[in-house]
């Protein structure tokens, strides 16, 4: 019996074309948040743990894991983060991360109240580069889930079920 494939993944060309459109013409943007943002990298990998926990990539998972050590992250917060769990973040951050797992679970269309308690907390332009952080994750989740995605279609559901690598 096969399983069925249950991550989230680019569905249709439009939605991938939309997200990609977006973060090109993000670009510089991208770019200030990774060198000068207000965001340090320790929140914006545990913001990207977050959504990858939600959207379930494989790739990212792996990926993201090693970035978050390298920025003091401990094994156990990136096991808990990986698993849904928020409570070794630091408190400062934890609104971020909770947002963060709404946001995915959401699709990118949050609660505008969920929205609004995260401007309130952070400030408009804060919030903004953490949603700028959240779009970018999205698409490496949704790009790497659609490449399993293909792999599980072509192989007759024996490939591309594996939900992340192992550490």
């Amino acid at each position: 019996m096969t399983k069925r494939f249950q991550r989230r993944f680019y569905r249709s060309f439009r939605s991938f074309w939309d997200d990609f459109r977006f973060l090109m013409g993000s670009r510089s943007r991208i770019r200030a948040l990774m060198r000068e943002g207000t965001l340090s990298p320790a929140f914006r990998e545990r913001l990207m743990l977050a959504v990858t926990a939600v959207n379930g990539c494989r790739y990212c998972s792996y990926f993201h894991a090693r970035q978050a050590l390298t920025t003091g992250i401990s094994d156990a917060e990136i096991q808990s983060l990986l698993n849904g769990v928020v409570a070794d973040c630091p408190q400062e951050e934890a609104l971020g991360v909770l947002y963060a797992q709404h946001w995915a679970e959401m699709e990118g269309k949050p609660d505008q109240a969920v929205r609004q308690r995260l401007v309130r907390a952070y400030g408009d332009a804060r919030a903004a580069e953490i949603e700028l952080a959240l779009r970018m994750i999205r698409m490496g989740n949704l790009l790497g889930n659609t490449w399993d995605y293909l792999l599980y279609r072509v192989s007759g559901g024996r490939w591309g079920l594996t939900r992340r690598y192992a550490r």
